[in-house]
């Protein structure tokens, strides 16, 4: 998505081996001054009685469908063991998959623990949103000031050894009924790429944006090819709202309001990026913690107390989460990331005037 994929680091539906750190959400919410609250009809989750408590059910659920993976997972590994033929090998290999299954059930847990976190933010609602093709622009129209989505814009962001190339395509696509533009977003490093994705949104009459989906593809170079081409190695995050019980989310929403939470995207064990408003009035030097690893340059430059920081984190992935800055007509300009204490910010642009002002990225460290 135009929130870069590559910062977001999808996970694979197999559980993941857990990340040390551990989010603390009342920390977090005393940390900015906020009190944690549904998205209400933004997060397009339906209320439920108590008593229901889809959300948890659909968290123990989810971790049984993990502990089972995971057992998959071992059974399979244990039998590419056996028929290796040299001992030493095959008892390395052995020792790797019982390793491995001790991380996958320790991920499950975390995973659980993440889930169950994100039901006290959201409630138990069961989330079934109303994505129905009468709410969205058809033909597709752009009205987020903060989400620009106009064919032909196009823009570049570098860091972390990164380099991503993001450009929105004379595309749509249907999903469900619903035009979605398409936006390709390609990350390189060492001018090869490494993530190819197309991300689809759909732009709802009241000025939400929606996140309807992606088609994305991780690549990797191998030593001894001749010549060097980048293999695909997985799609792992790949999601349609429509298929297989995936649902659209709310990328950006028209009205951001401080403290309000809503899901991205919905594909169980696959997908489940959560958002919440941390600031709708940034501007550098109001806010020490949110100006940590921001360039002073880039913000001043872009935001003059009208800026959006939206907080960003997965249950999949528990201890991982960023920050992301908005400016309005010109979108996301700087991602970071707060569990590798690193930024990936916005150095080119073709649709706005300050584009041609944008400073450039600081110099890499060694």
């Amino acid at each position: 998505m135009l929130t870069r994929t590559a910062c977001r680091r999808k996970v694979a539906a197999q559980p993941r081996p857990p990340h040390p750190k551990t989010l603390f959400w009342p920390a977090f919410a005393a940390l900015f001054g906020i009190a944690f609250a549904s998205a209400g009809t933004a997060s397009a989750a339906d209320t439920a009685p108590d008593h229901m408590r889809v959300c948890s059910s659909t968290t123990s659920l989810a971790f049984d469908a993990c502990l089972a993976s995971v057992k998959d997972e071992f059974s399979l590994a244990t039998a590419i063991c056996l028929n290796i033929g040299d001992e030493d090998e095959r008892e390395k290999c052995q020792k790797d998959a019982d390793q491995a299954r001790h991380d996958g059930n320790s991920a499950c847990r975390d995973q659980k623990s993440a889930r169950r976190d994100v039901c006290g933010l959201l409630g138990e609602g069961r989330y079934d949103p109303d994505f129905d093709p009468e709410f969205f622009t058809d033909p597709f129209s752009n009205i987020n000031p903060y989400f620009p989505l106009a064919a032909g814009n196009q823009s570049r962001f570098v860091g972390g050894g990164e380099v991503n190339t993001i450009e929105v395509l004379d595309h749509t696509k249907s999903i469900e009924g619903v035009t979605c533009a398409v936006v390709h977003d390609q990350v390189l490093v060492d001018d090869i790429v490494t993530e190819d994705t197309d991300d689809w949104f759909a732009q709802a009459n009241d000025g939400d944006i929606w996140y309807c989906g992606e088609e994305t593809k991780e690549y990797e170079t191998f030593d001894g090819d001749n010549p060097v081409v980048p293999e695909l190695v997985n799609t792992d995050g790949s999601f349609k709202a429509g298929r297989g019980g995936d649902k659209a989310g709310i990328a950006f929403l028209a009205a951001p309001e401080t403290g309000r939470a809503y899901r991205q995207e919905f594909s169980l064990s696959n997908a489940e990026d959560i958002a919440q408003i941390v600031s709708t009035t940034y501007r550098y030097g109001d806010d020490a913690d949110l100006d940590e690893l921001v360039p002073a340059d880039l913000a001043n430059l872009l935001c003059d107390g009208d800026c959006v920081v939206v907080y960003e984190f997965t249950p999949l992935s528990p201890g991982d989460a960023e920050r992301k800055y908005y400016a309005p007509h010109i979108g996301v300009f700087l991602e970071v990331d707060l569990t590798a204490e690193a930024i990936s910010q916005l150095v080119e642009c073709n649709y706005d005037p300050r584009c041609a002002q944008l400073p450039p990225p600081p110099a890499p460290t060694h």
